[in-house]
């Protein structure tokens, strides 16, 4: 089964972006369509953004269209997400997510996801 590890959270002055990497293990990963969520403090897991197996197609919640960016590297089973104009309403940790071939913004369908890195953004 594919293990998922985030990085590349921090410390953020509104207006700034951040490059959040998800490494994942094994060598089933560009067969996996994959997802973003996030859960800040209080809140429920919410979804971020969802790209296909091949990155032909991806999607995003409302909030962060224009301003994030989902890709990846099949070659480096990596996944990626570009964050930029950060707003303090997108602290929270950041969780890539894997169910392997779902592909939708309900978490309860994923059933492997990275530990999360932790995004703040000071306003």
């Amino acid at each position: 089964q594919v293990q998922l590890v985030e990085s590349g959270g921090g410390l953020v002055q509104a207006g700034g972006s951040l490059r959040l990497s998800c490494a994942a293990s094994g060598r089933t990963f560009s067969r996996y369509n994959m997802a973003w969520f996030r859960q800040a403090p209080g809140k429920e897991r919410d979804f971020v953004a969802t790209i296909t197996s091949s990155g032909g197609s991806t999607s995003y919640v409302d909030s962060v269209k224009g301003r994030f960016s989902i890709s990846r590297d099949n070659a480096k089973n990596t996944l990626y997400l570009q964050m930029n104009s950060l707003k303090a309403e997108d602290t929270a940790v950041y969780y890539c997510a894997t169910s392997g071939y779902y592909i939708g913004s309900d978490p309860t369908y994923y059933n492997v996801w990275g530990q999360g890195t932790q995004v703040t953004v000071s306003s």
